[in-house]
């Protein structure tokens, strides 16, 4: 089998994904303040995207028409990943994982809720899927000595589907103002940052170096996910729908083999049925 490169960056982009998740996992056995990483993450983050993406002064112009949108994602982008490494240290990589590729669907009822989009059969049967897909992932039976944050933790993943849908919403919207995707992309992350930033000063946060290091490691990845997802969209521009499921599905399963084999995450017949129910409404949102 020939491996073009678009394939090459769907899988990088997969790994890179799985990558956030797992350092997020490994941060609490190295007692790091993920706090810290995630601010210096969105220092790294920005500092790639303006290295790489090379926003120009026009595309940052138009992007700035879209103030109170970024304004919102430079708040709630933090949010969604303080959501996601609670989420990967209660409830484990693969409901986070599973709950952040559910996450799409949340922009899909949107689109008919709030902008008047007709609703389909097909897609309609898609929602329900992801639905009681997600459902089924977040179940949860605790064990016999639970405490009451065993028994919440499936709300962490519930706040990775809320933030990082809505952040889908947020995208879009600006993207609809007519502003340039590099451009917004680099305010977001800056915005982010200064958020955060401003965040664990007004905590009186103490500063630590290996806590900063953990968030370039951290935005390494992230960014590599981001830029790797772009470009697989670049290589591959006639086949959308392959790279959009490919990278959903993708997560879910390599997440699903790292936390059951590396990290000894143990499923509920439940909570693999939610993984192929999910794997089943992503392919049923394919042209």
């Amino acid at each position: 089998m020939f491996v073009t490169p678009g394939l090459l960056y769907l899988l990088a982009s997969v790994a890179f994904s799985v990558t956030v998740a797992v350092l997020l996992k490994l941060a609490r056995r190295h007692d790091i303040d993920v706090r810290q990483a995630i601010a210096a993450n969105y220092a790294v983050t920005a500092a790639l995207t303006w290295l790489m993406l090379n926003p120009s002064t026009k595309q940052l112009a138009s992007a700035g028409q879209a103030w109170g949108l970024l304004l919102a994602l430079g708040l709630l982008l933090p949010s969604g990943f303080m959501a996601m490494a609670q989420s990967v240290r209660h409830a484990g990589i693969v409901r986070s994982d599973a709950a952040q590729r559910l996450s799409l669907f949340l922009p899909l009822l949107a689109a008919f809720v709030l902008f008047g989009e007709p609703l389909t059969l097909r897609k309609a049967g898609a929602m329900a899927l992801a639905f009681t897909a997600l459902f089924c992932v977040l179940r949860r039976r605790a064990p016999a000595a639970a405490t009451s944050a065993d028994g919440r933790a499936w709300l962490w993943p519930l706040g990775v589907w809320l933030a990082y849908g809505v952040v889908d919403v947020l995208f879009k919207q600006v993207a609809k103002t007519g502003a340039a995707f590099p451009g917004a992309l680099l305010i977001a992350f800056a915005l982010s940052g200064v958020f955060m930033t401003g965040y664990l000063l007004l905590r009186r946060t103490e500063w630590q170096v290996r806590h900063l290091l953990a968030g370039v490691a951290l935005g390494a990845a992230n960014f590599g996910n981001i830029v790797t997802y772009i470009r697989a969209h670049q290589a591959l521009p006639n086949n959308p729908a392959l790279v959009f499921s490919t990278m959903n599905m993708g997560v879910i399963a390599v997440g699903t083999v790292v936390g059951a084999l590396v990290f000894r995450e143990r499923l509920s017949g439940l909570n693999l049925l939610g993984l192929v129910l999910a794997g089943a409404a992503i392919l049923m949102m394919m042209p």
